[in-house]
């Protein structure tokens, strides 16, 4: 725990009747990427809100970089940055205008503040529209921005709350790249997400959130091997093989799609098992059209900890 920037002990918070934050610890270790996962509701945004002080816990301790949340909010206000699910840029101004509005605002000095408006525009690729009004932007423009703002200051932790919701592609991958690059220079990230992809590729430590509490905690690797270590899945032509497989293989299978006409079973991945299970489909008389080995997914370890399926 000595290394740990964000730490948090038996956090509580309750809206009315309704308990999102249930006696949730979370750590986080200096220069890492630690995400929070869990299905809408599970209270995930109001863990970051607690953090970046905007809403007070109603138990619990919690610290970034030594200074408690509710004692000394000040103090952390100057070490965080926070960047929502929404681009929270003025769109009235420039994109300029908004970098050098920050950096005036975080007290870097005119010159400063223009030689870091100038190196974030051009490493968020936004120097080309720079001069123009944000409100003219597309939502990946507005996102890219508002992190480029949240970064004007240097920042030593950031919160980052689904910043790649609603970017294409192209522009999720350059925000990926943005995010490894600032661990390597020693930033320490909390993020929470909805794509399960970009905690497996990013995050060092995952937290699995249902229900306001903590429910799994470790590295992808590790919260992969709490489930069967390979799958085989089976594919038929026809609904026939399919559902003959089904009644044959039971309480066995892992997942069954019948769209798909496939099902998956637990496996060691060697040749002698799928070889004993094609041999066992040929005795009942089950045509098996294709079988694919595959490791568990963070999708496979969401859905069998939370019972909500990705969509």
């Amino acid at each position: 725990m000595g290394n740990d920037v964000v730490r948090a002990t038996g956090i509580e918070k309750s809206y009315g009747r309704v308990k999102v934050l249930d006696g949730v610890d979370l750590s986080v270790a200096k220069g890492t990427v630690s995400a929070l996962l869990g299905p809408n509701g599970a209270g995930k945004t109001t863990m970051v809100r607690i953090l970046s002080t905007l809403v007070r816990p109603d138990a619990g301790e919690a610290t970034v970089a030594g200074h408690d949340v509710v004692r000394e909010p000040e103090r952390v206000k100057q070490v965080i940055s926070l960047t929502g699910q929404y681009a929270a840029v003025d769109e009235l101004l420039t994109a300029e205008e908004n970098m050098l509005m920050m950096g005036r605002l975080g007290r870097l000095g005119r010159v400063e503040s223009r030689r870091r408006a100038a190196e974030l525009l051009t490493r968020f690729d936004l120097v080309d529209v720079r001069k123009r009004l944000v409100k003219t932007y597309s939502g990946g423009m507005r996102r890219r921005l508002d992190l480029a703002v949240s970064l004007i200051t240097r920042p030593p932790v950031i919160f980052l709350d689904e910043p790649t919701t609603g970017l294409d592609p192209r522009s999720r991958q350059t925000m990926w790249d943005i995010i490894s690059e600032l661990v390597a220079f020693g930033v320490t990230i909390l993020l929470t997400t909805q794509y399960l992809e970009e905690a497996d590729r990013l995050a060092d430590k995952i937290t699995l959130l249902d229900g306001g509490k903590v429910i799994a905690h470790g590295t992808a690797e590790e919260l992969k091997s709490r489930l069967a270590g390979e799958q085989a899945e089976l594919s038929f032509a026809d609904a026939e093989n399919f559902d003959k497989a089904v009644v044959d293989l039971g309480d066995s299978a892992l997942h069954r799609d019948p769209e798909r006409r496939s099902l998956a079973v637990a496996s060691d991945g060697s040749a002698a098992q799928v070889r004993m299970l094609l041999d066992r489909m040929e005795e009942r008389g089950i045509a098996v059209a294709t079988i694919d080995l595959q490791r568990p997914s963070l999708d496979d370890v969401f859905m069998s900890l939370t019972g909500v399926e990705r969509s």
